[in-house]
């Protein structure tokens, strides 16, 4: 295996999950208020889900990562290092991306619901209307 292939394959390890791990630290600070606001203010609850939700995120991200190492490109020049490992990466923001916007859908429509918790009870009606017909 010729050099530059190496250095391709282990700049794309390095700089991909680097970019996982800041994304889903990223997602668990900020996605803890979220979820402490969708919970009703259960704090354990939401800690619990949002773990459960950052451990999910890094299976499949990391997965993702490594069943998209190989390459059927080989690099032989320094530029075409950068050329490879740039759509590698590429890809690998693209996927994030996606999962991210997919957990705001899915955080978005779990706290609507749990807004709907939140309203008081509708007022009783205090007359009729009559309806002739």
């Amino acid at each position: 295996m010729n050099n530059y292939i190496m250095i391709t394959y282990s700049l794309y390890i390095v700089i991909s999950v680097g970019i996982t791990i800041w994304v889903g630290r990223t997602l668990y600070k900020n996605g803890r208020i979220f979820l402490v606001d969708s919970y009703a203010g259960n704090i354990e609850l939401a800690d619990s889900v949002n773990h459960l939700l950052v451990v999910g995120f890094y299976l499949i991200n990391i997965g993702f990562v490594s069943l998209a190492l190989k390459s059927g490109l080989q690099p032989t020049q320094n530029y075409e290092v950068f050329e490879v490992l740039s759509g590698k990466v590429g890809k690998v923001l693209l996927v994030l991306g996606a999962m991210h916007f997919m957990n705001l859908i899915i955080f978005s429509k779990m706290r609507k619901r749990a807004m709907l918790f939140k309203e008081p009870p509708p007022v009783p009606a205090d007359r009729a209307i009559k309806v002739e017909g």
